[in-house]
């Protein structure tokens, strides 16, 4: 079971990126849970220092942008080949 986490402040960026995710897990199957974390002191704790960013089981894969579908959908196939 995969760990998705959106780290942001809740800004419209953050809602797209979290959109998007949602969207490409959907298109790969993924039933995981998605979930948002807003705290600064738990995102600073991931070394993020510009949001929004991507966290797929407890690794950053994207920091103050937001990917298409396809660039997460390729993301999460990246991290399935590292597991």
């Amino acid at each position: 079971m995969k760990k998705v986490r959106i780290l942001g402040t809740g800004c419209l960026k953050c809602q797209e990126l979290f959109d998007n995710t949602q969207e490409a897990m959907k298109n790969l199957g993924i039933e995981d849970e998605l979930t948002r974390i807003s705290n600064v002191n738990d995102i600073i704790a991931y070394g993020v220092m510009v949001t929004p960013a991507l966290v797929i089981d407890e690794m950053v894969w994207s920091s103050g942008d937001v990917p298409s579908v396809e660039a997460i959908e390729e993301m999460f196939r990246k991290q399935d080949s590292i597991r």
